[in-house]
């Protein structure tokens, strides 16, 4: 197979959440220790970082290694879900896996995959590792796929443990309660391994504190930083909390890894996470006039900051392009929205996109006016087309309107 029948392969023939949602997740993390002892344990072979949470994983994930890069380190980056192309979710300092390396990988392995029936994220939680293994990175930042305890990124023994926040996100794998899901995130809180928390609330801490004390892991709260002062590129008012959590956990590192940094490579890391790392759909600004933004803000928490940062911009009109995937709990996402606001409602193209016209009907009901429009890149040509240019353009919804709408 080519690359393009490979993965194909991947997400046709195993489960992937992604897709497919709820028959995807696994309870247990049988198969992934399984894979890590048949590919001869390349989670061992390297020094990681481990980062948890609600919302921020991903931004933090990528800072940290921007950070790392500028400091001289190889580092690799294991982050999910991809935007465009697949191999978006394993870096080396921001150069994506070949694809030569992932048709190699999946034909050597594609029996052992088979036999034991492995979702597609499992597989590609053991492709990261055996990669990054094979590149002899220094360092490697992991980002949690959901959750943490149960995550097939769990069996690492990483150098931190990094949670950025909690919310609710995922209620039917990791609970109702803000508690029981900071139980899951606190999973990957390691024996004598620092933890740095960079958001809490008087549900989530004790849970934390509980946890860290029966590992005997020191544990740092990266909200009561005083000083985050460096500036990132990275616009979204939610980066001041990712900031500060990256500050805190650079200092662990520096303090119990002696890992070398310096000021310099902090603010040239912060500054230089796009072109260092790749990332994307953070706040980022598609147009000029009129002004266009998406960002890959999904669930309450993330929306609610993002639609307040929109209430800060000035425009004539606003138009907001907006698609879920069939497992958001509308009645907490949608009284968020902005009702002075021409609503462009879509379908993210995979299994678990809400249908636009069902969405338009249930946003009626939070008096939020649009049409319904048959794919995303038709709604978005019609907001553009629509819009003047002191208007202002949001995209967002989904991480899959966004990944649509770059393509």
């Amino acid at each position: 197979m080519n690359y393009n029948d490979t993965v194909q392969w991947m997400f046709a023939q195993l489960p992937m959440y992604q897709q497919q949602g709820a028959s995807a997740y696994r309870k247990d993390l049988h198969n992934i220790r399984a894979l890590a002892e048949y590919l001869g344990h390349p989670e061992e072979k390297i020094k990681c970082i481990h980062v948890a949470g609600t919302n921020g994983k991903g931004s933090t994930s990528h800072l940290l290694a921007s950070v790392l890069q500028e400091a001289g380190y190889r580092v690799g980056l294991y982050t999910s879900p991809h935007l465009k192309d697949f191999r978006e979710r394993i870096k080396i300092n921001g150069a994506m896996i070949s694809e030569q390396y992932v048709v190699d990988f999946i034909a050597q392995n594609k029996s052992f995959f088979e036999a034991h029936s492995l979702s597609f994220f499992e597989m590609t939680v053991g492709l990261a590792f055996a990669y990054f293994a094979d590149e002899q990175v220094d360092l490697a930042v992991i980002e949690v796929g959901m959750g943490g305890r149960l995550d097939a990124t769990n069996i690492i023994t990483p150098l931190v443990s990094v949670i950025t926040n909690i919310s609710k996100d995922h209620t039917a794998f990791l609970g109702n309660t803000l508690s029981e899901i900071a139980t899951e995130k606190a999973g990957i809180i390691k024996s004598g391994i620092p933890v740095v928390i960079g958001e809490y609330n008087h549900e989530t801490k004790p849970v934390f504190e509980v946890k860290a004390n029966q590992a005997n892991a020191d544990i740092y709260y990266a909200s009561d930083l005083i000083d985050a002062t460096p500036e990132t590129v990275l616009l979204g008012d939610y980066q001041q909390f990712n900031k500060k959590t990256v500050l805190q956990t650079l200092c662990v590192l520096q303090n119990q890894e002696r890992i070398g940094l310096t000021e310099q490579n902090i603010v040239d890391g912060l500054m230089n996470v796009v072109q260092n790392t790749g990332l994307q759909g953070r706040w980022q600004q598609l147009g000029i006039n009129p002004k266009i933004i998406c960002d890959t803000a999904h669930n309450p928490a993330g929306l609610k900051i993002v639609m307040q940062q929109i209430q800060n911009e000035k425009f004539d009109h606003l138009h907001l392009v907006l698609g879920v995937v069939n497992d958001k709990d509308l009645n907490e996402i949608l009284p968020l929205l902005p009702k002075n606001a021409h609503y462009y409602f879509c379908k993210p193209n995979l299994p678990r996109g809400l249908d636009a016209a069902v969405l338009k009907l249930e946003a009626e009901k939070f008096n939020l006016k649009g049409l319904a429009y048959s794919s995303v890149s038709e709604a978005y040509q019609a907001a553009k087309g629509q819009a003047s240019n002191n208007d202002f353009i949001y995209a967002g919804g989904s991480t899959f309107v966004v990944a649509e709408i770059l393509q």
